[in-house]
C-alpha cells in the first residue's frame, strides 16, 4: 500500500492499493490511485483501511453463503427432494438472503458518517475495476 500526493503518481500506479491524498488539482495521482481522499489528513486512511476491510468480510460471507446453500439446495434436488419448480423457488430465496447479507455493507454508512462527521460521503471513493 502506497498512500502519497500530486508528485507520487507513479508510485501510486505500481502499488497494490495506491491512496491519493488531497486531490485539489492532483489528476494525476487522483487517476492512478485505487483510493481518493480529498482531505489532507493521515488519519482517514486508517479509516478507509477499516471500512474497506469490513466491505471484503461481508463480500466473503456472501460468497460463501450463497455457494453453501445453493450447494445444499443441489444436493436436495439431486435426491429428489425438491421439484423443479420448488429448486428454482429455493434458488430465488437464497439469492435474496445473499442480495440482503451484502446490503449490511450500508451498515457501515454509519461507520463511515462517524469517521468523516464534518465532510460529505465523497470524502473517499474508491475507483472501479
Amino acid at each position: 500500500m502506497v498512500t502519497g500526493d500530486r508528485p507520487d503518481a507513479a508510485a501510486l500506479a505500481a502499488a497494490d492499493v495506491g491512496i491519493a491524498m488531497g486531490a485539489r488539482g492532483a489528476t494525476a495521482s487522483s487517476e492512478a490511485a485505487d483510493v481518493v481522499i480529498l482531505v489532507d489528513r493521515l488519519d482517514r486512511v486508517a479509516d478507509a483501511v477499516k471500512i474497506a476491510r469490513r466491505t471484503h468480510g461481508i463480500a466473503r460471507q456472501s460468497i460463501a453463503a450463497g455457494m453453501g446453500l445453493s450447494g445444499i439446495a443441489m444436493i436436495a434436488a439431486a435426491l429428489d427432494l425438491l421439484t423443479p419448480v420448488a429448486a428454482a423457488i429455493t434458488q430465488e430465496a437464497i439469492d435474496i438472503l445473499v442480495i440482503l447479507n451484502a446490503l449490511r455493507v450500508l451498515l457501515s454508512e454509519k461507520l463511515a458518517l462517524d469517521c468523516f462527521a464534518s465532510f460529505p460521503m465523497t470524502t473517499t471513493f474508491v475507483k472501479p475495476l
